[in-house]
């Protein structure tokens, strides 16, 4: 069976297409109970869903539910009229990004990653940089044309540009796991600003990634380049590879 899919009015779908079915999660400082869960509704009905189904709620605390819910929207999207700024370099293997290093630059690629600030998880340098890596794909340590430096979990911007400066670092790489009140942003933005000062930021690429990071957002806050959820190593170093070359 085939289906012939309006792009200019796209909406979610449950049970049959564009039904307008959604499914949301979300907490409330309520009580688990009756009333509880007509807030719900009445929260959901004023947010513009209708045929509202509460078929999920547990007390987190006293006085606080989580919800999981069912409604159906009216809204649409034109998909035809979206424009994403992304990174737009080929993903290459790891094999073909050392072949492309050793023709085009001729050699190795110093990567400098940490976490910064008090950010403590490292999941995410980690699963781009260790010999390892993360889903099949090997880190930036496995590369032949790499030298990659992980200095692990809350490192102080000022002694991640000092290292970088050691290491004569190429591409500084950074990410950010935690992100709440936007503490991802004030950090990141804080690098960069120390980067400009120490006329750092124009001698090396400077990267970031998280799970609420993009390329978007990365270039707003002064990035070459921002990697978000389902990013892996052979993403970001083809993008140095390319860009490296590029600017050499």
């Amino acid at each position: 069976m085939s289906f012939i899919i309006d792009h200019t009015r796209v909406k979610p779908y449950g049970d049959t297409l564009n039904d307008g079915r959604i499914q949301l999660s979300f907490s409330m400082p309520v009580t688990c109970d009756e009333k509880g869960k007509e807030a719900a509704k009445i929260l959901l009905k004023s947010m513009g869903f209708e045929n509202i189904e509460i078929c999920f709620l547990k007390e987190l605390h006293e006085g606080f539910t989580q919800f999981i819910a069912y409604g159906n929207t009216s809204v649409t999207v034109d998909t035809t009229k979206i424009i994403v700024n992304v990174v737009e370099t080929e993903v290459m293997t790891m094999d073909e990004t050392d072949d492309f290093i050793e023709k085009n630059i001729g050699r190795k690629i110093t990567v400098i990653g940490a976490c910064i600030e008090t950010d403590a998880h490292t999941v995410g340098i980690d699963a781009i940089m260790n010999m390892k890596g993360y889903n099949h794909r090997y880190g930036l340590e496995r590369y032949k044309y790499f030298n990659a430096i992980n200095l692990g979990a809350q490192i102080p911007s000022e002694e991640l540009l000092k290292r970088a400066r050691e290491f004569n670092a190429d591409v500084i790489l950074v990410s950010q796991i935690v992100t709440q009140k936007d503490i991802h942003v004030k950090n990141l933005t804080r690098l960069i600003e120390l980067a400009e000062a120490e006329r750092l930021r124009d001698k090396m690429l400077f990267i970031c990634g998280g799970p609420r990071l993009n390329h978007e957002l990365a270039i707003e806050l002064g990035y070459d380049a921002g990697f978000g959820a389902g990013s892996y190593a052979t993403n970001v170093a083809s993008y140095i590879a390319v860009e490296m070359e590029k600017r050499k």
